[in-house]
């Protein structure tokens, strides 16, 4: 890919969706506004029952449907990747919304300084109706430091060297297709899978924190015991590859630390009992999830984000 190339006429947007008419509207506006206009803006909607494929249509975008049983992180995107025409793939979700006109062209710009970069992700800012616990997995996840990360990186920054998001990332097509694309039929975590295979073959990813996106989720503790039993079994399920990166490396204990400083500095004292219940849950749920081979498979259904994977997996 030459880092002289035509920005406007490199990018594919690659934007999964379903039932996402709550967002899609601003999402496509905003896309509509950017400094780079992308070739092509391809939506791939998973039998959505709203109107989130009329939204799509007036805009004028590239719509491809498929059944909602067929949908698969991986799987999906990748199909998604073989349909698009650009030299840059950028994917986001349906309910991550740029902050500002000139973000994909942020996001994309670390591929014509550096050509050991693969991939390059956003930072995700809360919402404005974010909670305190919405608002602090932002900033713990997504600071205000730009990061190139590599794999001689690993001793330092263990699983968070291959930390990357889906919901605003970019990657240079070529290499994806060079290494498979995303790996289909996960509980979820294509991306991360997709960034160790890139770093471990000499490549790099960047974290672009001047390209923002509006992106959060207020969830409830049970929601938030139910993806960290996914991060646990997706973190078992895929040990071979992720331990060559070390670990968590203590980053457990960083966030909740992290998270009481900042509800002591905003005074929100009553809500400190929340916090160490919510961390407590997370940290019951992971180590569930690490061991869900020992766990019946009716059981692990229903802890989990993602039931319909559970059924796809062989008997134990």
């Amino acid at each position: 890919m030459s880092s002289t190339m035509n920005n406007q006429a490199a990018v594919s947007v690659i934007i999964p969706t379903w039932n996402g008419e709550q967002w899609l509207e601003q999402l496509l506006a905003m896309l509509e506004r950017q400094t780079i206009v992308p070739l092509e803006i391809l939506v791939v909607d998973s039998g959505s029952s709203d109107a989130t494929c009329a939204i799509a249509r007036h805009h004028n975008v590239r719509l491809v449907t498929i059944a909602q049983q067929d949908f698969d992180h991986g799987g999906t995107r990748t199909m998604a990747a073989r349909l698009a025409v650009g030299e840059i793939l950028i994917y986001m979700t349906q309910d991550a919304v740029p902050a500002s006109r000139d973000a994909l062209e942020l996001l994309i710009e670390p591929f014509s300084q550096n050509e050991h970069i693969a991939a390059t992700y956003g930072r995700q800012l809360a919402n404005s109706d974010a909670t305190l616990f919405s608002k602090h997995l932002r900033l713990f996840n997504y600071p205000e430091a730009p990061e190139v990360r590599c794999w001689a990186d690993r001793a330092v920054f263990g699983f968070k060297t291959i930390f990357i998001s889906n919901s605003f990332a970019a990657y240079r097509r070529d290499l994806l297709a060079a290494h498979g694309y995303f790996a289909g039929k996960l509980l979820f975590g294509e991306d991360t899978l997709t960034v160790a295979k890139l770093l471990e073959n000499g490549y790099c990813v960047a974290y672009v924190s001047k390209a923002c996106v509006y992106h959060s989720h207020n969830y409830s503790i049970w929601q938030d015991f139910k993806r960290y039993f996914d991060v646990g079994a997706f973190h078992s399920h895929q040990a071979v590859q992720l331990e060559k990166f070390g670990g968590p490396g203590g980053a457990g204990r960083k966030y909740v630390c992290s998270e009481l400083s900042m509800l002591a500095a905003e005074k929100k004292y009553l809500l400190l009992p929340e916090s160490v219940l919510r961390n407590g849950c997370k940290f019951i749920a992971y180590t569930l999830g690490k061991h869900y081979t020992k766990i019946p498979r009716c059981w692990a259904e229903r802890l989990s984000m993602n039931r319909n994977w559970w059924s796809s997996q062989p008997d134990k």
